[in-house]
């Protein structure tokens, strides 16, 4: 991967619905070795998807929330049983294991704080070997980015 390659991919981050013509003009090159470099990211699997980023608001998930999670025990059987509950929970954005004074942060968004009531309830403090759940919710976000920094 060069500049070139980095300059694609921002544009693409930007704005994955221009055309090969657009990002080849933003970048200084012609449309067929534009194209190339794009069909050799996506093979490479630098690029994973294109994506639509949804206005979360406008349906209806204004609720975010973080919860750091602690296992009750560092046992492999305990984590991989953890991994696979949380794949089956469609309002958990983000699931992270991290260093530090919890095993796992998890990225929420719910309807509001009594449909965060529910899934702390009904669905995340149901998966076995959960000790500790600790919450935080968005209040303002003054930052919200997808696009890495290339």
């Amino acid at each position: 991967m060069d500049t070139i390659d980095g300059k694609i991919l921002m544009q693409l981050q930007k704005n994955a619905k221009q055309n090969t013509k657009e990002i080849a003009a933003k970048v200084g090159l012609s449309v067929t070795p534009t194209y190339e470099r794009i069909r050799k990211l996506e093979q490479q699997e630098i690029i994973r998807s294109y994506v639509a980023l949804v206005d979360r608001n406008r349906i209806g998930k204004e609720l975010i929330a973080y919860c750091q999670v602690t296992l009750s025990e560092q046992q492999k059987k305990i984590a991989d049983s953890f991994k696979k509950e949380i794949l089956l929970l469609p309002d958990i954005m983000e699931c992270h294991q991290v260093s530090g004074n919890f095993d796992y942060l998890l990225k929420i968004a719910v309807d509001d704080i009594a449909g965060f009531h529910k899934f702390l309830n009904e669905k995340l403090s149901i998966i076995g070997g959960i000790s500790t759940i600790h919450s935080s919710f968005v209040l303002d976000s003054v930052k919200d980015s997808t696009a890495y920094n290339i």
